[in-house]
């Protein structure tokens, strides 16, 4: 990660405008778009963004990758000789390429994304990214940092945020689900609840941890039409979603589709997924 990436990363905007300019700077500054191996500005390539939620040794519930499984992942990455950007970083591109103006984007790229601030993603998932020097997004509702018992603390949380390979963007204030609410809530009453989970997210977090928050993730990968238009209204730049294929430029912008990784996602099938992506054979 360069020099210019980490300052660019030093101090949050003071609003959505100037989030949405540092963004952009940020990921150009970290080289995860320009590049002069890249392939042609014109073509549309396909980027899986895994997602994943917590380590251990063994698989304590559906969301727990084993340890194990999860180096397997990173040793294939790595023999495939996938070039790893951050979120930021394909977003910036995505914008380019939404504004007319495509930039070339390097051949194989995918995307790490990590949500709910669990406690082992910092205990086993940063050393390990730290290994080989690849970013990460992590996806955080600020509720459970230093309150639920599985989760970061703020220290910690801090600390992942000041390294340049780790990013802490949005989850919503307290990870509801949201399309539910909205069915049991008087639509009013719904936009200001929504618009309060988005914006106090944003809020606590660019303020605990001194980043602007310009991502989303929405919880349970749930939103529609009006969520999204809130999320905008609300300054963020993109939202993820939940959908087992890559992401390419046809996707709304505000619902993009991650790639759910647990444990039974072996290396084997992961392999599968990236290859179908890449159309290459690369991992076969």
């Amino acid at each position: 990660m360069s020099r210019a990436c980490a300052k660019v990363r030093t101090g949050p905007g003071p609003g959505p405008a100037d989030a949405r300019r540092r963004a952009l700077m940020l990921a150009l500054a970290c080289g995860g778009v320009l590049r002069g191996a890249a392939v042609a500005a014109t073509a549309a390539p396909k980027v899986p963004i895994l997602v994943y939620h917590r380590f251990s040794t063994q698989v304590r519930d559906t969301m727990t990758v084993r340890i194990s499984t999860f180096e397997a992942h990173l040793a294939l990455l790595q023999r495939m000789a996938c070039h790893v950007i951050p979120l930021s970083a394909w977003v910036a591109w995505r914008l380019a390429w939404d504004a007319g103006d495509p930039v070339p984007l390097q051949p194989r790229t995918v995307v790490l994304t990590a949500d709910d601030g669990h406690r082992s993603q910092f205990d086993v998932m940063a050393p390990l990214l730290r290994e080989r020097g690849w970013p990460m997004t992590l996806f955080v509702y600020p509720s459970a940092i230093s309150n639920a018992d599985y989760a970061m603390t703020w220290t910690q949380l801090q600390q992942l945020a000041d390294e340049p390979l780790f990013s802490v963007q949005s989850h919503t204030y307290w990870h509801p689900n949201l399309l539910r609410d909205q069915a049991n809530m008087p639509p009013a009453a719904f936009r200001r609840f929504a618009a309060d989970q988005l914006a106090r997210s944003r809020d606590t977090l660019a303020l605990r941890l001194g980043r602007p928050v310009t991502l989303l993730a929405w919880p349970f990968g749930l939103s529609d039409a009006g969520l999204q238009r809130q999320a905008r209204e609300a300054g963020y730049l993109a939202a993820c979603s939940l959908g087992n294929r890559a992401a390419t430029p046809g996707d709304a912008l505000f619902a993009l589709p991650r790639q759910l990784i647990v444990d039974s996602v072996d290396a084997g099938r992961l392999a599968t997924r990236l290859d179908a992506a890449f159309d290459d054979g690369a991992a076969s």
